[in-house]
């Protein structure tokens, strides 16, 4: 089978890890018959250095055309002074609303090999952590009504808007339900529906698509308590469905009690096969160019991408398996580093698990 895969490398760690990733697939590609095209494409700051804007139409293009997008990382330090519709991270949100990427998987797995890795006691840990964090990404306070207005009373003042519409609401819970249903059954809904008007909708409309899943199990829960929670007791949480802010929020504080932020992958999808496939970390410039990034939240995500948008399901198990053993062989990046641990570098990682598929 043939595939067609738009690659963007982005900013800071971002070309190190993707090529890694490129050569796991390569190497899936060889082992199983299937050809994957890459074409690499601009977009983030390095957008920005070329071109003079965060996503060229060039790529949004050929983003438009592909199968699938396999990104690496955008941003840095270098353009935090610019205006921010002119920011690197504006290419993410453009690229998730021209494609209509609504839905964000997050799934957050201890591995057992990392235990010791993770931040919370061994008794909160237990046998491990699996959560799927399912996070809405095209709506919400991110993509409201901003702006700024000047008052005679209080000064300047900033404003942005939270609002969500019913049919929002109903496509990411029906996907939450059905990866559920997959799963341990159970969905967390978590807002603020004490406070904010947009949550009252949110959990009445959420309410209303369980009763179409009566084995799944529905709780909700109010943000804060949630933060709060994900620490005091991950093990509860199977499913969680969440706002684009709250989702941000949570997704990455469930990153860190799995030993660490460069582990976790994650699938932006809509309604069709079409997903953009990357790391939950960011560019991490303070690494860029010196071989230490940690690359399996990338080769992840690219087992995701194999799995949700061209249903190659042995395929992706081939390469989260590769992983595992590799993390059982005592392999280590400098994130996950610990005694009696081989430290390697992005290039090495990535050699291994080529090794173990």
């Amino acid at each position: 089978m043939n595939f067609q895969i738009a690659v963007i490398p982005g900013d800071g760690i971002g070309p190190e890890i993707i090529n890694e990733a490129i050569k796991v697939l390569e190497t899936i590609g060889k082992k199983y018959h299937h050809h994957f095209h890459f074409q690499k494409l601009l977009a983030g700051g390095c957008a920005i250095d070329k071109v003079g804007t965060c996503l060229p139409d060039e790529t949004l293009d050929l983003c438009k055309k592909s199968d699938s997008i396999l990104l690496g990382a955008v941003g840095g330090p270098k353009w935090d002074t610019l205006p921010g519709e002119q920011r690197p991270e504006k290419a993410l949100l453009r690229l998730r609303k021209e494609l209509n990427l609504f839905a964000n998987l997050r799934p957050a797995l201890l591995f057992p090999q990392l235990k010791d890795a993770c931040p919370l006691k061994k008794e909160i840990v237990g046998n491990g952590i699996d959560i799927c964090v399912v996070r809405e990404l095209t709506g919400g306070i991110y993509f409201g009504e901003k702006g700024r207005k000047s008052s005679d009373i209080m000064g300047e003042i900033a404003y942005d808007v939270e609002s969500y519409s019913v049919s929002e609401i109903k496509r990411i819970a029906k996907i939450a339900f059905e990866i559920a249903g997959k799963r341990k059954k159970k969905v967390t809904s978590v807002d603020k529906a004490n406070v904010l008007e947009s949550s009252k909708l949110w959990r009445s409309v959420v309410e209303e698509i369980a009763n179409d899943y009566p084995d799944i199990t529905l709780h909700h829960m109010y943000i804060d308590n949630a933060s709060m929670q994900l620490i005091r007791d991950p093990k509860q949480f199977d499913v969680i469905v969440t706002s684009n802010m709250f989702g941000d929020i949570l997704s990455d504080e469930a990153s860190i009690i799995t030993g660490s932020i460069g582990m976790l992958p994650s699938a932006s999808l809509g309604n069709s096969t079409l997903g953009m496939y990357e790391p939950i970390h960011g560019s991490a410039p303070d690494i860029a160019g010196k071989n230490k990034a940690n690359p399996i939240a990338t080769i992840l995500s690219a087992a995701m991408m194999l799995r949700y948008s061209f249903n190659l399901n042995k395929e992706a198990q081939a390469i989260e398996d590769a992983v595992t053993k590799v993390l059982k062989q005592g392999y280590r990046t400098p994130d996950l580093i610990h005694t009696e641990m081989q430290l390697v570098s992005t290039k090495e990682m990535g050699e291994q698990i080529i090794k173990n598929i």
